[in-house]
């Protein structure tokens, strides 16, 4: 059943089932009485990460908060996906994006990663936890992706699983098309490792062609900005190796 896009969505923590009824925190009660002017008998969707999306009605509207009860079941939850997103952290409102569109893209997992070049290595994970919580509201999404603290990419490499692909965008590949190299690889789990502004240096490169799950590829002829080639990155590998695909 595809996501309903007439609603209102939010997620919460509370349990969901029929009939349930809880109050909504401050800041969501606020956002719909103040913001959308909602009352009482109008309706929106409720999502947990757990237990599908329910169609719910405000029951009563109170000084300080909502009070929201569930009347419907919308979607049952599917299986969550299984592709990590690694990515060197960037400043500021281009790292709200990324985050947003790697959501969006499918990660379930968000691994920041400080490199040689690294530029921004301070995150501010309650931010990273709000965009990842935003996007998921705002595009359907029923599973919310889970952001690790950041690691080195030595630390990176030594822990990965070795059944799962690790696939780096590498600006000095020897050829432009993407396609060639991914379509060559076996069925497995995926991973996406993303550099930062200035690229990987030539060490790092080296080290992480050394390993068998890594899969260098180009991302076309042009150099492109770190939170650009994300969204390029992404949608590439899940149209060809995701779950994009009929067979995935």
């Amino acid at each position: 059943m595809r996501a309903n896009y007439k609603l209102q969505r939010l997620f919460v923590h509370e349990p969901l089932s029929f009939h349930e009824k809880f109050d909504l925190d401050e800041n969501q009660s606020h956002y719909l009485k103040n913001v959308l002017r909602m009352r009482e008998g109008n309706e929106l969707l409720l999502f947990n990460g757990k237990d599908g999306e329910w169609r719910a009605k405000i029951a009563e509207v109170k000084k300080k908060s909502v009070v929201v009860e569930l009347v419907a079941k919308e979607r049952e939850q599917p299986p969550a996906s299984d592709l990590v997103y690694c990515f060197a952290p960037l400043k500021h409102a281009r790292l709200d994006y990324m985050v947003q569109k790697a959501v969006e893209m499918g990660a379930s997992v968000l691994q920041p990663v400080i490199t040689h070049f690294t530029q921004a290595t301070r995150l501010n994970e309650e931010r990273m936890r709000a965009n990842i919580i935003e996007a998921s509201e705002q595009c359907g999404v029923l599973s919310i992706s889970s952001c690790r603290s950041p690691v080195s990419l030595a630390e990176l490499l030594a822990n990965w699983q070795p059944e799962r692909h690790l696939i780096f965008c590498d600006e000095a590949a020897d050829t432009q098309n993407p396609l060639e190299i991914l379509k060559k690889m076996t069925p497995a789990p995926l991973g996406v490792l993303i550099g930062p502004e200035g690229g990987f240096s030539d060490k790092e490169r080296s080290e992480l062609r050394q390993f068998p799950f890594v899969h260098p590829i180009p991302l076309g002829p042009r150099i492109l900005r770190a939170d650009t080639a994300a969204v390029a990155a992404l949608a590439v590998i899940e149209a060809t190796l995701g779950d994009w695909r009929d067979d995935g």
